[in-house]
């Protein structure tokens, strides 16, 4: 067995039963890496020691046996931020299929639909909800 194998199953097992990297402490890291660069750009040790803290929250999630806890503060941070991706996605959706489709969202329910430029005016159902309403592409 080399060196670096050895290194590595010394590693995974420390992190047996600790909590690892997660989506919430990818945005912390990065958050954090951004945060400091600011503080070391704008010469503000304010934002150096935020970035500092935020360095030592993600080691703490990372290295934390208490797995059920960490597991519910990402499922939250998830929750809290699934509607902001969901509307980035479908705007670079629209982006890129703009020239081809015309978007719009039902009345009744706010869901986001397209139908084919060039097909003139029609009846549509939104597949949601079930309302009825007249659109023209």
């Amino acid at each position: 067995m080399n060196f670096l194998s050895r290194v590595r199953e010394s590693l995974v097992r420390f992190m047996q039963g600790r909590n690892g990297v997660d989506n919430l402490g990818m945005c912390t890291l990065f958050s954090g890496l951004i945060i400091s660069l600011l503080g070391s750009f704008l010469r503000s040790p304010l934002l150096s020691f935020l970035g500092l803290a935020l360095y030592i929250v993600t080691l703490f999630r990372m290295l934390s046996r208490n797995r059920e806890k960490r597991m519910q503060e990402n499922r939250k941070y998830l929750s809290l931020t699934s509607g902001w991706k969901t509307r980035f996605n479908q705007f670079v959706k629209r982006q890129q299929n703009r020239k081809e489709y015309k978007f719009f969202k039902c009345p009744k329910c706010k869901t986001l639909l397209r139908m084919k430029k060039g097909t003139g005016e029609k009846d549509i159902t939104c597949p949601k909800c079930g309302h009825s309403f007249h659109q023209k592409a």
